[in-house]
């Protein structure tokens, strides 16, 4: 039995429409460089205290006042590395 090695490539038009489809999905600019530092969200000193009075009516033993001290050691660095 003797194989075509023809019918074995993927037709050039393929590529070319899948590299079309994979460039297509990038939709942000590249006039402003990337930075390494994520943003950090500003919290009104009202959601802060809400998130305060929340964090007092919960359960001994909760795992989100944890949670909330990683987080704001994450801040911390975020914000440091502006």
């Amino acid at each position: 039995m003797q194989f075509n090695a023809k019918c074995w490539t993927r037709p050039r038009a393929v590529l070319a429409v899948a590299m079309i489809f994979l460039t297509g999905c990038e939709g942000g600019s590249f006039d402003t460089a990337p930075s390494a530092c994520p943003p950090v969200v500003e919290y009104t000193p009202a959601e802060q205290a809400r998130v305060a009075a929340e964090l007092a009516v919960l359960p001994e033993g909760a795992v989100i006042p944890e949670w909330l001290s990683d987080y704001a050691v994450l801040r911390k660095q975020a914000q440091a590395c502006r």
